[in-house]
């Protein structure tokens, strides 16, 4: 099963063309203006298109060489919750520099006793007068060293159940009280942060949707990152991909152990179904159905299938697994190693394999709670 992309002849095609060859070198402000950067969000922000047009005209950029702006937590997280729950106002306050990549935005909703049942987080945002005092600590959020804004749920109601009582706010990273603590992981980097909130004062207008109704935000925003997690390669994006890596074995002339080679083959039979697993959420997406169970699937197989070729690309490399720029079977690429490192947090990250399992068994086939 492939969805095929519009033809070298497509309008939508040459309308990008014909564009590109007035604005030969866009800037970002220049993309963002002219809606290509998020073409199937509304206007102003965007062009209106259904989601296939969106991938032609985002897979003609690309053709052409150039680079939309880099902002993924923005533009697949924040965005699109901002679009569902936010005012006009907001929407005007934080959509424009968020399309440029200008502002980077992070997430701000994992805790240490509330990562996996984030429901039960416990940072606490108390009204007084016309603004919110935000107390408590978040865990795991990538890039809040270097955001300009942040999206964040704190309870604003202990009394009613947990999945109650929770609102959704817009944050900047730079409000008095903030404190942002880089983690140092295996890999040698700082991917990820820890947030502390000391009687942060945030404007009540930077709440996003009705007080305590903060739940069904954070459903959509989850949903759309478990679907961005899983694009562009085997570690979020970051890291090279499962394309890569097959072509790196046939540039090395192929895997002469049978066992390794096998599982080489099993992971290769896992890429097709991964690809066609993404093909049918595309589908469904482009038949205006909302994104579901779907999710969940793709993120707990992809997820495991990410640290299985990770640890299979560790294993061709042999004894010069231990150098950071040695690659598999002897091919000298960098970030093979950092992938192998940062793999471990795949199945953690953006709901756990356990969770994504739950869900599965209770939303997909209908099985009584665990």
């Amino acid at each position: 099963m492939r969805l095929r992309l519009a033809p070298a002849d497509d309008p939508r095609r040459a309308e990008v063309r014909a564009w590109l060859a007035l604005h030969p070198e866009p800037t970002p402000d220049d993309l963002a203006e002219a809606g290509w950067v998020a073409p199937g969000w509304p206007k102003p922000w965007g062009r209106d298109t259904d989601h296939i047009s969106s991938l032609v005209l985002h897979d003609e950029f690309e053709r052409a060489g150039v680079t939309l702006p880099d902002n993924p937590i923005g533009l697949g997280w924040a965005g699109p919750t901002l679009l569902a729950g936010g005012t006009e106002e907001q929407q005007a306050r934080y959509l424009p520099g968020l399309l440029t990549g200008r502002e980077r935005w992070c997430q701000l909703f994992s805790e240490p006793g509330a990562g996996s049942d984030l429901a039960a987080l416990r940072t606490r945002a108390v009204r007084d007068g016309d603004d919110y005092v935000i107390d408590g600590q978040k865990l795991w959020s990538t890039w809040a060293e270097r955001s300009a804004y942040g999206i964040l749920l704190a309870r604003t109601d202990r009394t009613v159940p947990k999945h109650k009582g929770i609102s959704y706010f817009v944050l900047p990273m730079d409000t008095p009280g903030v404190t942002v603590r880089p983690i140092r992981e295996m890999t040698g980097e700082s991917h990820f942060n820890e947030v502390f909130f000391d009687g942060v004062r945030l404007p009540a207008d930077n709440r996003i949707g009705e007080e305590n109704e903060g739940w069904k935000l954070a459903r959509l925003t989850l949903a759309n990152e478990r679907l961005n997690l899983t694009r562009g390669g085997v570690c979020w994006g970051l890291g090279h991909t499962a394309d890569e890596f097959f072509d790196l074995i046939r540039a090395q002339g192929g895997i002469s152990d049978p066992l390794l080679r096998q599982r080489a083959a099993a992971l290769y039979a896992e890429k097709e179904i991964l690809e066609t697993l993404d093909q049918r959420i595309l589908a469904s997406i482009a038949a205006g159905n909302p994104v579901g169970h779907e999710a969940s699937i793709k993120k707990a197989f992809a997820d495991e299938f990410g640290q299985r070729l990770m640890e299979l690309a560790k294993d061709l490399t042999g004894t010069a697994g231990m150098l950071e720029d040695q690659g598999p079977l002897g091919a000298a690429v960098a970030r093979w190693h950092w992938g192998f490192l940062f793999s471990r947090a795949l199945t953690i990250g953006g709901g756990t394999s356990q969770v994504q399992r739950n869900m599965i068994g209770e939303r997909a086939l209908g099985l009584p709670p665990g």
